[in-house]
């Protein structure tokens, strides 16, 4: 697809991956809006690059049709969509004060894969309405999971099973889209320079980079938003799931 004049949405768009992202669909001339549960931040965001900012809570279905509706407002029907929303949360299934509570084993499933799919059936929607472009493509939405997703490490367990159901779904979504002319891909990336990370020790941080293989330190936003922007381009790549991760395989803990 040619970014250039499209109308894009970048959930979670307001901080980490999204903002790299957005930042760099700017520059490639889409026309951003940057939607975020943070709308201080994202209104930051989509200032700096000439963008359309607007709240969105991804677990609640009214928020996101609302902040979907707002952006179709401002910049028309996206024809891109990436998914960068989420959070990490961390409990044993069994720890020292007993089972994990199961409010806290939903919260992650709600945000990570619900928001997911509740942002992605939106978009599609939406793009199923646009005229076909050159392949008949109307649309290509790009998902986040994680390494996690396949190598969940103790204490991962909502985590580590959200991020396997967006993988789960990439596949699904790009088959039941395919004959729309709408394109789903999924990126996992690996150890990455995110405000999650930003908030661990040096020494830890530090620690978690000489596990990778090459090359050996964290990714840079700038990275993912990069591959974001290729799978956008590659009309070709369709229903994938990539990993971003210098080639690392997470240990047991």
């Amino acid at each position: 697809m040619d970014i250039k004049g499209v109308a894009a949405l970048v959930v979670g768009g307001a901080s980490g991956l999204g903002a790299a992202t957005a930042r760099a669909l700017a520059r490639a001339g889409a026309k951003v809006s940057v939607l975020d549960f943070n709308i201080e931040l994202a209104q930051a965001v989509a200032a700096e690059i000439g963008g359309f900012a607007a709240q969105c809570n991804v677990t609640s279905s009214d928020s996101a049709e609302a902040a979907v509706a707002a952006a179709r407002q401002a910049h028309g029907a996206a024809r891109i969509l990436v998914n960068t929303a989420g959070i990490a949360p961390a409990a044993k299934i069994v720890g020292k004060n007993g089972p994990m509570p199961l409010d806290e084993f939903r919260k992650g499933i709600e945000v990570n894969l619900v928001g997911t799919f509740n942002t992605l059936r939106l978009a599609a929607a939406d793009m199923m309405k646009l005229d076909p472009l050159a392949d008949g493509e109307r649309g290509v939405i790009v998902n986040t999971a994680s390494v996690a997703g396949y190598e969940g490490q103790i204490g991962q367990a909502s985590y580590a099973s959200s991020k396997g159901g967006v993988i789960a779904l990439t596949i699904q979504a790009a088959r039941e889209f395919a004959a729309s002319g709408i394109r789903v891909c999924t990126i996992a990336p690996g150890l990455f320079e995110t405000p999650m990370m930003a908030g661990l020790p040096e020494n830890v941080r530090a620690s978690l980079a000489v596990t990778v293989p090459f090359p050996q330190r964290l990714g840079r936003a700038e990275e993912y938003a990069k591959q974001a922007l290729n799978i956008v381009e590659s009309v070709y790549l369709n229903g994938e799931t990539i990993r971003l991760d210098a080639a690392l395989r997470m240990a047991a803990r």
